[in-house]
């Protein structure tokens, strides 16, 4: 398979060219105005970010993005969809309400908000794809409405998928309420008695009650869990982990046939921003110390290749003092950080299934 070409632009800037003008500069290179945006919807994928996080894309570069879009006769919009845990983004209102409070408004990025599955996140359009475990994937409906997609990814690092990049944004990010519980579904979390000290923070967290407390232990009563991994992320002793083997793996390639259904047969374009990358998911409303520093912006329309070469770059960087990888000398940040994970398999199986190509150039755009 021939290599997909990746562009790439680093975070120094001169005197009247910021990083603005270098995103723009970058996406272009990378070949955006070939795309027929006339007249044509085009949904720009995003973390909104939890409020309380402020490793989440600044909504400037979002703009940048969207006014690129609007110069080509495109009209964008900028879409999420529900989430599954406990916060501010599980139901349309409140996701628009974190949305704005983080930054994302008409005035500052000159293009709507819409919530892509609607208010309780169970607008969604049933992609049939028949893939390997997927066959009909549940995405928002405002996405399946597009003409074309964009994702607009921060690539930083994730508690179940190892990093959160591309196909991370497309697959998990554009699923319905009930599509993100079917690729969630067989990736659950046990509980280590050993190591629980019975603080609570799991059973606060969970959105589903399917946590419980005996002798000041947790439990979880996998018959409601939904295998969202938000206990996984906020439990201080680690003391959650997900389960081994089959669980992972069928969780990484449910997220890539979920990525697949949302840019078949239309255009796509995907953004890579690898800046404050974080240890783990914009959807936690903190985040901690960046494990590497800024790398800089990527952008292709091969997703797989994208993300394939941001991680390469990633685990090129010196670990940052006082992160939570302080020390590290692998050459796997994300799995350092997050052992149980398989981000490999992901993009192995995206490649399997047509999504794109691990192989690919690095073009560097100064």
């Amino acid at each position: 398979m021939e290599k997909s070409k990746v562009y790439f632009t680093n975070m120094k800037t001169k005197f009247n060219y910021g990083l603005l003008q270098k995103l723009e500069k970058l996406i272009k290179e990378a070949g955006i105005e070939t795309i027929d945006f006339n007249k044509k919807f085009a949904a720009i994928k995003i973390n909104f970010g939890e409020p309380g996080n402020m490793a989440y894309i600044r909504p400037n570069y979002a703009k940048t993005v969207a006014d690129t879009v609007k110069s080509l006769g495109g009209m964008p919009f900028l879409t999420d969809c529900n989430t599954l845990y406990v916060g501010r983004r599980k139901q349309a209102l409140e996701h628009m309400d974190s949305a704005y409070e983080n930054g994302f408004t008409l005035m500052t990025t000159g293009c709507h908000v819409i919530i892509a599955d609607g208010l309780k996140g169970t607008n969604e359009v049933r992609v049939p794809i028949n893939g390997e475990l997927v066959k009909e994937a549940k995405i928002g409906t405002a996405i399946m409405d597009a003409d074309v997609i964009i994702s607009l990814n921060h690539f930083k690092g994730h508690e179940q998928a190892g990093f959160g990049g591309a196909i991370k944004n497309l697959g998990m990010g554009c699923g319905s309420r009930a599509g993100k519980m079917e690729m969630h579904s067989d990736g659950k979390p046990n509980v280590s008695q050993e190591k629980c000290v019975g603080c609570g923070m799991c059973a606060k967290i969970c959105a589903h009650s399917a946590i419980s407390y005996t002798n000041k232990k947790a439990s979880i009563d996998l018959s409601k869990c939904v295998g969202c991994g938000r206990c996984i992320g906020v439990c201080a002793f680690n003391a959650i982990k997900p389960d081994w083997g089959v669980s992972i793996e069928n969780f990484n390639k449910k997220m890539a046939e979920y990525a697949w259904a949302v840019v078949k047969d239309r255009p796509s374009f995907h953004i890579n921003l690898v800046m404050d990358v974080s240890p783990f998911c914009d959807c936690h409303a903190e985040n901690d110390i960046a494990l590497v520093p800024n790398v800089g912006m990527f952008a292709s329309f091969d997703p797989v290749a994208l993300d394939k070469a941001c991680a390469d770059m990633v685990n090129k960087q010196p670990v940052l003092f006082g992160s939570a990888i302080e020390g590290d000398k692998s050459d796997d940040h994300f799995h350092a950080m997050h052992p149980t994970t398989d981000w490999l398999g992901c993009l192995k199986h995206a490649e399997k299934i047509g999504l794109g190509t691990l192989e690919y150039e690095l073009i560097e755009v100064k």
